[in-house]
């Protein structure tokens, strides 16, 4: 479901197989999501390949930002696609998320 990646101190995640984040798949992302995510950790949530996310899927994100202010983590979402990006800025979560343009602009920034 998931891919974790480690890039200097970042952990990259990356959705291996689901191009859609909906309700058939986003309790068991979240859970192996919320599993790989330490105290203090710097995360970046690579949405590259996801080109629908729904209601549960867009909850799911927030659960994860949730889990990481809780941990003390940072979380920073990259490479969304412009049909996933018009469903963020519908939403008005542009301001709620950190997002950047790819994975070397994630890492960079932390």
């Amino acid at each position: 479901m998931i891919d974790v990646e480690k890039i200097n101190d970042v952990l990259v995640i990356s959705f291996s197989e689901n191009s859609k984040l909906n309700v058939t798949v986003t309790q068991k992302i979240k859970t192996e999501v919320i599993k790989v995510i330490t105290p203090n950790a710097k995360v970046a949530l690579n949405l590259s390949g996801v080109s629908y996310i729904d209601s549960t899927g867009f909850g799911m994100l927030l659960s994860i930002l949730r889990h990481c202010k809780n941990s003390n983590a940072t979380l920073k979402l990259c490479n969304i696609s412009p049909e996933v990006m018009e469903l963020i800025k519908l939403l008005q979560l542009q301001t709620v998320f950190d997002i950047r343009e790819s994975v070397d602009d994630c890492i960079k920034s932390f």
